[in-house]
């Protein structure tokens, strides 16, 4: 699969990056390809983060997998969720994209003890960090090393 991102030499997409109007979806697919190349190294696909967006899609991880194995392009992806799971209009798709972008997971009493620990670990304030802001930081921490 030569579409795909070798993650144990270089990060996925930022999750801010948007596909379609989607947040996280660039990165979750680059996971799923390397996934499939056998070259994920220490990511995760169908992970909490990439169930934000299936969540809020209606769709499921086996789902984009299967797409994913049959060798569909973002561009063939993003057809295909747009006729699959809940329907969702821009407006709808661009406020959550947002939500997401800004949520901290520190404000969250069950997740406010991991991600101080997370943060830690960068030297990032918890409190005045988005979990964007913690995964880019952890990307590139760990192709620092």
């Amino acid at each position: 699969m030569s579409s795909a991102k070798d993650l144990t030499k270089e990060p996925p997409r930022s999750p801010r990056e948007r596909l379609g109007g989607y947040v996280i979806l660039g990165r979750t697919l680059d996971k799923g390809r390397a996934l499939l190349a056998g070259n994920v190294g220490e990511y995760h696909f169908d992970c909490p983060l990439d169930n934000m967006l299936f969540g809020f899609k209606g769709v499921t991880g086996d789902e984009v997998k299967k797409l994913l194995e049959a060798g569909a392009t973002d561009k063939d992806v993003l057809a295909w969720l747009e006729t699959h799971g809940t329907p969702k209009s821009d407006e709808e798709i661009s406020a959550w994209a947002t939500s997401v972008e800004h949520a901290r997971p520190y404000e969250d009493p069950e997740r406010k003890e991991w991600f101080a620990e997370e943060c830690a670990k960068l030297g990032l304030d918890p409190a005045r960090t988005s979990l964007f802001d913690w995964l880019e930081a952890d990307d590139r921490a760990s192709y620092a090393r």
